[in-house]
């Protein structure tokens, strides 16, 4: 069974996945790692790539119907931008170490990699690229909703064949950009009122999309009502430490900032029309970075930090962000700056 899972919409040239041009979706899993400590991939077919995956899915511990917090999750992640193959490669790879394996280990995780042009000078172009990228996970979704949805049914006739395992998503930086995208055009394609929720948790981390997403009004609240509809949990990681991100907010001149630096507009997000977004917080982080981690390096501290790392597992878990809050979960203790009182 394999332990590696990877979607890529990466163009091949000469045998060797692009940087920046797109291609067709393509699928890999490797078993185990290489000698030189990564991962060895293994281009296989979509079929091979499906039934492998159903497998491992089924193969995961299910857990008693009234111990939620402990079901396992088949979880994506989506990477931002500036990562060639090898990066996002070891971006998955420690997320795999940290959440996903040893006795701790929340289930398993798949990979949807997509080329950017990696500048955030260019963010523009990069910004056009993110959302035709966006129209392959788009694929991904909406065939992952169809299978949710035919499980659905299968359960009501017998228990027995429920989904083992919840489903959950990770987006990084612009990566939360592609997955917008991907899923307002995902619920439009299925055409039809909301039967199952896609995703049981979404973890928005540094997010580089407008903090106004799920506010009435906004110029993307279409697509913030259909994140939300197919969501029933969304987080939003952010701090305003993030220079990337202030980079980002400053090339837009839209008067809108970043969900990943400067937090939800609202709180919560003005939507007063069906679906309610109290499914909808934010947590800013700032406090669980030392104030010699700053700048640039704040973007993607999220993944290398202990004390993120295990807000990000008790979030997957479904633990109530009341009891997140009231346990000081959602403090850090590197930056006394940030850390309010008790």
């Amino acid at each position: 069974m394999p332990k590696y899972w990877r979607i890529s919409d990466r163009a091949i040239r000469n045998g060797e996945p692009s940087s920046t041009e797109q291609g067709p979706l393509s699928y890999w899993t490797a078993d185990n790692l290489a000698n030189d400590g990564t991962i060895p991939w293994q281009k296989i077919s979509k079929n091979q790539f499906q039934t492998h995956l159903k497998a491992a899915a089924n193969a995961l511990n299910p857990n008693d119907d009234a111990q939620q917090e402990e079901q396992p999750h088949v979880t994506f992640f989506v990477h931002g931008f500036n990562v060639g193959w090898q990066a996002a490669s070891a971006s998955y790879l420690n997320l795999c170490n940290r959440l996903f394996s040893g006795d701790k280990s929340i289930g398993l995780c798949v990979s949807f990699d997509w080329p950017s042009f990696g500048n955030v000078l260019g963010y523009y172009p990069d910004r056009a690229h993110a959302r035709s990228c966006a129209n392959d996970l788009t694929i991904v979704l909406s065939t992952l909703y169809d299978y949710l949805l035919d499980r659905q049914a299968a359960a009501v006739k017998n228990p027995d064949n429920a989904c083992k395992a919840k489903v959950s998503m990770i987006a990084h930086s612009m990566g939360n950009y592609v997955l917008q995208k991907a899923m307002a055009a995902a619920w439009t394609r299925q055409n039809q009122p909301l039967l199952t929720v896609l995703l049981n948790q979404l973890l928005m981390v540094a997010a580089d999309v407008d903090n106004d997403l799920f506010d009435a009004g906004a110029p993307d609240n279409g697509d913030g009502q259909a994140v939300v509809n197919l969501s029933y949990r969304i987080t939003a990681l952010c701090s305003g430490k993030d220079a990337v991100l202030g980079m980002s907010a400053g090339l837009k001149h839209f008067g809108t900032r970043r969900l990943g630096r400067s937090g939800l507009a609202n709180r919560p997000p003005l939507i007063t029309q069906p679906p309610p977004t109290d499914n909808v917080w934010d947590v800013d982080c700032s406090s669980f970075f030392a104030p010699a981690i700053n700048g640039e390096k704040i973007h993607g501290a999220y993944f290398v930090t202990d004390e993120t790392i295990e807000l990000m597992r008790q979030i997957l878990r479904g633990i109530d962000r009341g009891v997140l809050q009231a346990g000081r979960a959602t403090v850090g203790s590197a930056d006394p700056r940030f850390i309010p009182p008790s």
